[in-house]
């Protein structure tokens, strides 16, 4: 519970985000939603590895990360199924691949950094 946990929260913050009507990026420039979903897709991912690696006593680095990545893309494509029937919102393609690129870069980064500790 204490790994999955903050992965729930962050999750169920996610949810709520993409039931508001016309939500706008706080920085406006060209893509800047996709910047704030491979942003708000990256955190996700370190969640999930760490609750993966932890909570689920996964031993090496690169299996949970590509577990981790699995759910990103999981989350991610259902978060763009749930905003096909938000009014004011639409699924896009190039969301998802903005967070699926969010969550790479996360795990990247969690691999790195467990093989750089360990």
């Amino acid at each position: 519970m204490l790994f999955w946990l903050p992965v729930l929260v962050y999750v169920t913050v996610i949810i709520a985000m993409s039931s508001q009507s016309r939500l706008q990026p706080p920085l406006h420039f060209v893509n800047a939603d996709k910047l704030f979903h491979a942003l708000e897709y990256f955190g996700l991912g370190v969640l999930v590895a760490r609750a993966i690696r932890g909570g689920m006593r996964v031993s090496r680095p690169l299996f949970a990360a590509m577990m981790a990545l699995a759910f990103g893309i999981l989350v991610g494509a259902g978060d763009e199924f749930y905003q096909r029937f938000v009014p004011g919102r639409d699924a896009s393609v190039l969301d998802l691949l903005a967070d699926t690129i969010g969550t790479a870069v996360a795990q990247f980064a969690y691999v790195w950094f467990v093989e750089e500790k360990g």
